[in-house]
This record gives structure tokens, C-alpha cells and sequence, in this order.
């Protein structure tokens, strides 16, 4: 009876993921993120955000890696937060780019996930559209292919894409695989 009640309560506990994202400052964001979740949840995940979720008075950079440990992978979401009106890149090189009419993100969309690279959890990058790819940004640098999505469609319309599906089962199942290995002793062997 006390084996049973124990699966019971182990199948009930979600798996505890790392969230990261910028405060969404439009209405597409924040459906994009209330989806986002709600997709998370449909599959037992269980999403943390320093500031939403879970509080902590140390230094941002311990309060994060404090969360990550006990969390088994990262989702970062890149929102839009900075539009560039006119810049550029690298000026008076070869290698020079326009800026204008781009968008930056918070650079907390580069740190956590490099944190989270760090010490080996699963990370899935998403980027919205017309965010500049670069850092971790770039497409396969963390090594998982870093979609992009864009909120001039309805956010479940890229939740329910083909590429999400195969992307976040694939995320999932590294997750999974995390947190079999936290539960197993150390072996010398």
C-alpha cells in the first residue's frame, strides 16, 4: 500500500524546467508564453521563471544558477525587446551589416542559456522573428537547431508546427534523460 501511494505521488510530480524569457511587453508575447506553458504543462513539465514563479533575494547570477540546478533543461524564449531605428554592424569592414529595423533581445536570452550549456542541461533556444541572430543566438551553436517563430501569426499555430512537435520531443526526451541520471549514486566504475 505504501508502494503504491508512492508511484501515485511520483506520477503526480511534473518535471521541473528552467523558462527563460524577457517580460513580454505586448499581447502576442504574452499568449505566446501563456501557449508556451500550457504546452509544457500538457506534458508534465513544470516551468520556472525567476520573478514568476520562484523568488530569490541573492545576486541575479546565483539566484539563476540555483534554479538551474534544480531544473533538468532551459527554454529560453528571445522576444523582441530593442528595436534598432537605424545602426549597423561591424561598420567600415567586409564584414559590415545593416541593423535598422531590427530587434535585440534582453541579454538574459544569452546568458541562461549559456549557464544552462554549462553545466549540461538540454537547452531549446526560440527566437522571434526579426530578433538578430547572434551569440548564442546563431543557429547551431548550442548544438539543437534554434527555431524561429513569428507573432503576426497566432502563437498555437507554431505550437502545434511540425517543426515544434519533432523539436520539443526531441528537447523532451534529453530532459527525461537528465533526470533519470540525477536520481542515479555515483559509480566508480
Amino acid at each position: 500500500d505504501l508502494i503504491v501511494n508512492y508511484l501515485t505521488l511520483g506520477e503526480l510530480m511534473k518535471t521541473s524546467v528552467f523558462l527563460s524569457y524577457p517580460r513580454p511587453f505586448n499581447d502576442e508575447q504574452e499568449a505566446f508564453i501563456k501557449a508556451l506553458k500550457q504546452c509544457m504543462s500538457d506534458r508534465d513539465l513544470e516551468p520556472r521563471t525567476l520573478g514568476v514563479t520562484d523568488y530569490d533575494f541573492d545576486v541575479p547570477l546565483r539566484a539563476i544558477r540555483r534554479l538551474m540546478l534544480e531544473s533538468n533543461g532551459l527554454i529560453t524564449v528571445a522576444f523582441r525587446r530593442t528595436l534598432v531605428e537605424q545602426g549597423s554592424s561591424r561598420p567600415g569592414t567586409s564584414i559590415a551589416f545593416s541593423l535598422t529595423g531590427k530587434w535585440l533581445t534582453s541579454p538574459y536570452a544569452q546568458i541562461e542559456p549559456a549557464m544552462a550549456f554549462q553545466i549540461g542541461l538540454p537547452t531549446l533556444i526560440l527566437r522571434e522573428h526579426g530578433v538578430v541572430p547572434e551569440g548564442i543566438l546563431e543557429k547551431g551553436i548550442t548544438g539543437l537547431y534554434m527555431p524561429e517563430f513569428d507573432l503576426t501569426k497566432p502563437s498555437e499555430s507554431y505550437l502545434k508546427s511540425e517543426e515544434w512537435v519533432q523539436l520539443f520531443r526531441r528537447w523532451e526526451h534529453q530532459v527525461a534523460t537528465v533526470r533519470e541520471k540525477k536520481g542515479q549514486p555515483p559509480s566508480f566504475f
